[in-house]
């Protein structure tokens, strides 16, 4: 278990962080560095900032830190339909 209390978020954006690793991967396996690079830094930063919003020194700053985290997931969304509807890029259904 990643977190002593049970933080569902917190493992599931763990989990999520190393399933994007593995694709990342791939998509550097096959050359496509522009997109695994960007795919890298905004998949694994959502996990980074719910990790950094358990420590928040106030609400106002644990709902910022969580916002930014949203963001991460947007942009990182973005990445990944642009894989998934690419006809040069793969594409993993289960990330």
């Amino acid at each position: 278990m990643l977190d002593e209390k049970g933080n569902v978020i917190v493992e599931k954006s763990f989990g999520f962080a190393l399933r994007i690793i593995e694709f990342t991967e791939l998509l550097e396996s096959q050359r496509k560095y522009v997109i695994a690079n960007q795919l890298l830094k905004s998949g694994t930063s959502i996990g980074a900032n719910i990790r950094e919003a358990q420590n928040a020194e106030s609400k106002a700053d644990f709902i910022h830190k969580m916002k930014i985290a949203g963001k991460e997931a947007d942009e990182t969304e973005y990445w990944l339909l642009l894989c998934k509807f690419s006809k040069t890029h793969p594409f993993d259904e289960n990330i």
